[in-house]
This record gives C-alpha cells, sequence and structure tokens, in this order.
C-alpha cells in the first residue's frame, strides 16, 4: 500500500549518539570540578575518541565499526540542520530522540552521570529549538536518587523538554518503589512523558561484535522491560496518576500481548492474598490508559496491534542505528503488514499517537 505524499510520520524512537556529539558539550557544560572525569575528546593513534573518566569509549566524528550504518549512507544526526535534511531525505517530519547516556556511556560514578545528564539536558534543548515540532530530544534524567529525579523533571519541563528517559536500574531501588513517589508525583504535574529504554536487564548474554552473541543479545533484549512494566502497574504508580504516561522504548510489540494477559490472569489468582496496593483497575485498563510501545520492522508483533492497542503503539525508524529503516521508512511502511489494519489505525501509529503524545503539532 502507497502511502500519501502527505502522509505524515512521526518516529517515536530515534538516538543521538556520542560520535556526533560536539566535542566540546561537556567540558563546556560541566561543573570544573568534573570537566577532569568527565567525557572529552582525545586525539589517539586511531584518531579522535571520546574519554569518560580515563577509559576510551566512541570514536568522536565518525562512526564505531560494527554498530552505526555505513558511512557511504551520510549519517550527520548531530547537528540540527543536517540532521533535519536527513529526516527530509527519509520523508519523516519528527523525530523523538533518545540521549547517549540511554545506550552508550556508561558512567558509574552517579555525581559524574548525573552531571552530565544536565549537561546534556541543557544542550538539548538548545538543540530542539532549531524546530521544536521535528526535534524532540527527550532530557536525561538523574536515577541514581530520587530527590534529584524529581529536581531534574521539574527543571526540564522549565526548559521546554517534551519528554524525559528514566533509567530504572541506577538506583538502590526500582524506580516503581515507594522513595520514587515524589518522582511520580512531578512527573504527574509536570505531564511529561517518561521513556524507559531497552538496555539493562540481561544477565547470561553479553553484546559481542563479530560474534554470535552479539544477535542472540539483540534478538531478546526487548523483552527485558517486562519487569519494569509490571511493576509500574501493580505498584499502582499509574492509577493512581493518570497524567503520567510511559513509554517503553524499543520494546517491540509481540510479547506485549502475552505479559498484560499475564497481569490481568495474575492479578486475579493472588487479589485475596494483596495486602498493601491492590488495583482498582484491570492491569490491561491502565496499560490502555496510560503506556505506550515503541516498535521498527516486525510482522508478527504488527498483526498483534489490536491485542495491545491501536492507540498504543508508535513506529519508530530508530536512525541512525544499524537496523534503522533510513533511508527508506516510507518504503519499509508500505512493505509492512500495517496496511491490513486500515488507514485510520496506520495514520495512528505512524504519526498520530506520537504526534498527541508530545504535543506536537
Amino acid at each position: 500500500m502507497a502511502l500519501a505524499p502527505d502522509q505524515r510520520i512521526v518516529s517515536a524512537d530515534d538516538h543521538m549518539d556520542i560520535h556526533v556529539l560536539p566535542p566540546d558539550l561537556y567540558q563546556q557544560r560541566l561543573p570544573e570540578e568534573l570537566r577532569e572525569r568527565g567525557p572529552r575528546v582525545v586525539e589517539t593513534d586511531d584518531g579522535p575518541f571520546w574519554e569518560i573518566d580515563g577509559q576510551r569509549v566512541s570514536p568522536s566524528g565518525r562512526k564505531q565499526a560494527g554498530y552505526i550504518r555505513a558511512e557511504a549512507h551520510g549519517f550527520r544526526p548531530g547537528a540540527a540542520e543536517t540532521r533535519l535534511e536527513d529526516m527530509d531525505r527519509d520523508g519523516v517530519h519528527t523525530h523523538v530522540i533518545y540521549s547517549p547516556t540511554t545506550t552508550q556511556m556508561r558512567i558509574e560514578e552517579p555525581i559524574l552521570r548525573a552531571a552530565c545528564q544536565r549537561a546534556y539536558n541543557d544542550w538539548a534543548a538548545e538543540f530542539n529549538a532549531a524546530d521544536p515540532n521535528r526535534l524532540v530530544c527527550l532530557a536525561d534524567i538523574p536515577s541514581h536518587d530520587p530527590g534529584e529525579a524529581r529536581d531534574e523533571i521539574l527543571r526540564a519541563a522549565k526548559m521546554g523538554h517534551r519528554g524525559a528517559i528514566i533509567h530504572q536500574f541506577h538506583g538502590e531501588q526500582p524506580i516503581f518503589e515507594d522513595v520514587w513517589h515524589p518522582f511520580w508525583d512531578a512527573v504527574e504535574e509536570t505531564r511529561l512523558p517518561i521513556s524507559i529504554h531497552l538496555g539493562p536487564g540481561m544477565h547470561s548474554l553479553k553484546p559481542q561484535l563479530g560474534s554470535w552473541r552479539m544477535p542472540a543479545f539483540v534478538a531478546v533484549i526487548p523483552m527485558q522491560l517486562d519487569e519494569v512494566l509490571s511493576g509500574m502497574v501493580f505498584s499502582g504508580i499509574l492509577e493512581k496518576r493518570p497524567n503520567v504516561k510511559l513509554v517503553l522504548g524499543e520494546a517491540g510489540l509481540g510479547w506485549i500481548p502475552y505479559v498484560v494477559e499475564r497481569l490481568d490472569h495474575e492479578l486475579v489468582k493472588y487479589w485475596d492474598t494483596i495486602e498493601d496496593h491492590r488495583l482498582e483497575m484491570k492491569p490491561s485498563e491502565i496499560f490502555a490508559r496510560q503506556i505506550f510501545v515503541t516498535y521498527e520492522d516486525e510482522k508478527i508483533g504488527v498483526e498483534l496491534i489490536p491485542h495491545i492497542g491501536v492507540d498504543n503503539v508508535m513506529w519508530a525508524s530508530d536512525y541512525p542505528h544499524g537496523d534503522s529503516t533510513w533511508p527508506e521508512s516510507r518504503k519499509a511502511i508500505e512493505e509492512s503488514p500495517i496496511a491490513s489494519l486500515g488507514d485510520e489505525a496506520m495514520r495512528k501509529i505512524i504519526a498520530d499517537n506520537c504526534a498527541r503524545l508530545y504535543g506536537i503539532e
């Protein structure tokens, strides 16, 4: 099915990878006492590299072998003007953009990591300002401490950010435990959608470029979001705060109907034994009201969308990663089974749901 030439496409999950960031971003914006340890670009025999706390992380200004798609494609996501040109080439109106600390910059020390996240948020707000309806860099929330998370989500809202990312495993307690309630109260107040991106949660499989371990790892990592989905639903955080919208980034689709059905089933089975928070809504009702999932290029998952909810699913191009649909996103959509869901459902999934969630005009 051919898309109408004027059909707007909004991608719900794209990335700003470290290799394209301005080399002086953190050195200019970090507190002076942290600049020596913070991310910086150093010259090496292999060319310029990002270094964090003395450890080499990623090339600067060029692709990381085996991770970003071929340079011949011309990926240039680090400057607003050239990224917009790439979006035009792909026929995509808007990118919702996840930060490099989500997927690449594994900064273990909480104080340094939080400072880097705040520095990125300042820069990202300026990046978005180049075209606020097309560039939606999500604010990256310090997640080791609920108080700092609350402060930063309020600051992000004041800066004009349209959404934010939180990391489910950075703190001593998961984000659905009671200590996080003040943060979720602030999210309810600001109404910024909160994203949790795939990444952590694996135990036995480790990614290794050039090995069978890489595809094995990538194949199952979306399903590691099952715990945070279950915890956020059963804890009552979402039920008590109807304005909180939760996005499971790069979650995929196929596993979602099974898990949501399990949530409903187990609520009934354990109803009489629950003594702390007993849901008044079915988990599937909470999901329908407040939870969104993003996917890229699936077939069986698309066929299951009626079991997930057409209002809860958002297509993504995953620009500029190796499995991105760029620069043929429109063709990828046309060749997917999504047309079988009907025109209205397709428009919601490839544009309207995401535009409504983030206030994109």
